[in-house]
C-alpha cells in the first residue's frame, strides 16, 4: 500500500473538517483501520480450518460453518470501512472541483477580473450540503453494519459451541470455534468504535445545522434591521454586507454572487464614495 498517496488524501479531509470531523478521522484511522490491518485479520485467519466438528461426515463442518459464519467478520468490516470513509473523499473531490472552477474563470478572463468563491474551502452552497450529506450516509452505513452483525451474531457474541443439524450431518453435532473470547473482544472493540463514530457523527451534524440556523437568523435580521433603517432609501449597504457575510443567501446550491473583486470591502468603499 502506498501510504504517500493515503497520507495525501487524510490531510486533504482533515483540511476541510470541523473539529469533531479531525476527532472522527483520527478514530477511524487508529481504531479502526489499524486494528483491523494489523490484528483482526491475523485472529481471523483460521476461522474456517479450525472449526471443529464431532462428526467424521463428509461436508458436515463445511456447512455447519457456512451457517454460522454466513459473511466473515474481517470481510464485513472490510466493506464497512470503504464505505464510511469515501463520503469524506467526496467532499475533498467537490473542494477540487471549485478550485479547477476558480482558476479556470481567472484563466479566461484574467486576474483581475474578480473571483467566483471568496474561498473554495468554506462550507457555503452545495459544498455544505456535500458535507451534511456525507455525515448522515456515514452514520446511516455505521447503523446498518451493526444492524447486519447483530441480526448474524446475536449481542455480537461468539458462542465457543454451536450445535448443527443440517444435511448432510447424520445427527445434531457439537461445532467448535477457535479462539472465542479473543474473537469476541476484536468484535466488541469494534462495535464501541462504531457506535463512537455514530455518534461523533450525529454531533457534527447538529453542530452544523445549529450554526447554519444562527447564521442565517442573523442574517435575516441584518436586513431587517437595514430595511428598518432605510424605509426609503437605498439598500445598496445592506446587499454588500449580504454579500460579504459568506454567501448565506446561497444556501440551497451551489450558484455564487456576482463576481467578487479579491479585496471585497475595498470594493465596497469605491462603490460608496
Amino acid at each position: 500500500m502506498n501510504w504517500s498517496i493515503f497520507e495525501g488524501l487524510l490531510s486533504g479531509v482533515n483540511k476541510y473538517s470541523t473539529a469533531f470531523g479531525r476527532i472522527w478521522l483520527s478514530l477511524v484511522f487508529i481504531f479502526r483501520v489499524l486494528v483491523y490491518l494489523v490484528t483482526a485479520e491475523r485472529v481471523w485467519s483460521d476461522d474456517h480450518k479450525d472449526f471443529d466438528c464431532n462428526t467424521r461426515q463428509p461436508g458436515c463442518s463445511n456447512v455447519c460453518f457456512d451457517e454460522f459464519f454466513p459473511v466473515s467478520h474481517v470481510r464485513l468490516w472490510a466493506l464497512q470501512l470503504i464505505l464510511v470513509t469515501c463520503p469524506s473523499l467526496l467532499v475533498v473531490m467537490h473542494v477540487a472541483y471549485r478550485e479547477v472552477q476558480e482558476k479556470r474563470h481567472r484563466e479566461a478572463h484574467g486576474e483581475n477580473s474578480g473571483r467566483l468563491y471568496l474561498n473554495p474551502g468554506k462550507k457555503r452552497g452545495g459544498l455544505w450540503w456535500t458535507y451534511v450529506c456525507s455525515l448522515v450516509f456515514k452514520a446511516s452505513v455505521d447503523i446498518a453494519f451493526l444492524y447486519v452483525f447483530h441480526s448474524f451474531y446475536p449481542k455480537y457474541i461468539l458462542p465457543p459451541v454451536v450445535k448443527c443439524h443440517a444435511d448432510p450431518c447424520p445427527n445434531i453435532v457439537d461445532c467448535f470455534i477457535s479462539k472465542p473470547s479473543e474473537k469476541n473482544i476484536f468484535t466488541l472493540f469494534m462495535v464501541a468504535t462504531a457506535a463512537v463514530c455514530i455518534l461523533l457523527n450525529l454531533v457534527e451534524l447538529i453542530y452544523l445545522l445549529n450554526k447554519r440556523c444562527h447564521e442565517c437568523l442573523a442574517a435575516r435580521k441584518a436586513r431587517a434591521m437595514c430595511t428598518g433603517h432605510h424605509p426609503h432609501g437605498t439598500t445598496s449597504s445592506c446587499k454588500q454586507d449580504d454579500l460579504l457575510s459568506g454567501d448565506l443567501i446561497f444556501l440551497g446550491s451551489d450558484s455564487h454572487p456576482p463576481l467578487l473583486p479579491d479585496r471585497p470591502r475595498d470594493h465596497v468603499k469605491k462603490t460608496i464614495l
